[in-house]
């Protein structure tokens, strides 16, 4: 992969996880200021080690890992005042944390799979309810229904959309 190559997949990573790494920074230190600190010299670091990265892996747990080391060292170089972290308890809520992202990117895409799955007519409604925010009752409104009838369609519709993630995990071995 040549330069360009990877500074552009540096920043379609980067954009893509740096919401993730940011609430993964505030969950351990509480410090609106410190968090942004740490922040600020862990997106110096990702980018400045991206030659390190191992393009297939995780970027997300990678970052995670860099996090951990700039807040001990934000700690010790700090004096810390109030708690510090212990170091295992740092790398037990980082692998917790990754392991939950990694869940939560296996749901969403049995979510896509599921969702391109339904018919029409309830991908439709999905789509109005959810994505363009509108409620049950303006959506019944649109559609020529009752509020009632677009509630039960849509607990119709979450049920079979629950009933196939629940399966696709399961195929796949990860739930």
């Amino acid at each position: 992969m040549d330069k360009r190559d990877r500074v552009d997949e540096f920043i379609r990573l980067f954009t893509e996880f740096e919401p993730r790494v940011h609430a993964y920074v505030l969950s351990l230190t509480p410090d609106w200021t410190e968090a942004e600190e740490i922040l600020q010299e862990t997106n110096a670091v990702l980018w400045a080690k991206f030659d390190e990265f191992e393009p297939g892996s995780s970027f997300f747990a990678w970052a995670c890992q860099i996090v951990r080391f700039k807040v001990m060292e934000y700690q010790r170089s700090r004096g810390r005042r109030g708690m510090q972290l212990d170091p295992a308890v740092l790398e037990q809520i980082e692998a917790d944390t990754v392991s939950m992202a990694d869940e939560l990117v296996d749901r969403q895409r049995a979510l896509s799979s599921c969702l391109a799955k339904l018919p029409a007519r309830d991908r439709d409604l999905i789509q109005r309810r959810y994505i363009d925010s509108a409620t049950p009752q303006s959506v019944a409104q649109q559609l020529g229904r009752t509020t009632e009838a677009v509630y039960k369609a849509l607990q119709r519709i979450r049920r079979a959309l629950h009933e196939c993630i629940t399966r696709t995990l399961r195929t796949e071995g990860r739930a």
